[in-house]
């Protein structure tokens, strides 16, 4: 799995490409973790156009951003979600928590 990131305007916002599952997540929380310590953005945008598949740690690592988000004061959301990720997410119940949009919501 890949993580980008671009940052503009006090805005993050990461990339997450290919597949997410438990593998995946220790890693890219790590270099999660270090982008926000690098850019201490207000606002982080989770991207999932990439991502091709995702498991509960996806949650956990969504849940992790916004943690570390909220620390600093700032907020996430989510954008981009395709079908096997949404439905994840739906079934979690995050979006009482976080802004989920999908890839159809543009």
């Amino acid at each position: 799995m890949q993580v980008l990131s671009s940052y503009e305007d006090g805005r993050l916002t990461l990339y997450l490409k290919g597949e997410l599952d438990h593998h995946e997540a220790a890693a890219a929380l790590r270099r999660i973790s270090r982008t926000v310590d690098d850019y201490l953005p207000r606002e982080c945008a989770v991207d999932m156009e990439g991502l091709t598949f995702m498991d509960s740690s996806g949650i956990a690592l969504i849940l992790k951003i916004s943690r570390l988000m909220g620390a600093a004061g700032g907020r996430t959301w989510v954008v981009n979600a395709k079908k096997q990720p949404l439905k994840v997410l739906d079934a979690s119940g995050i979006d009482r928590l976080i802004q989920v949009s999908s890839a159809a919501e543009g």
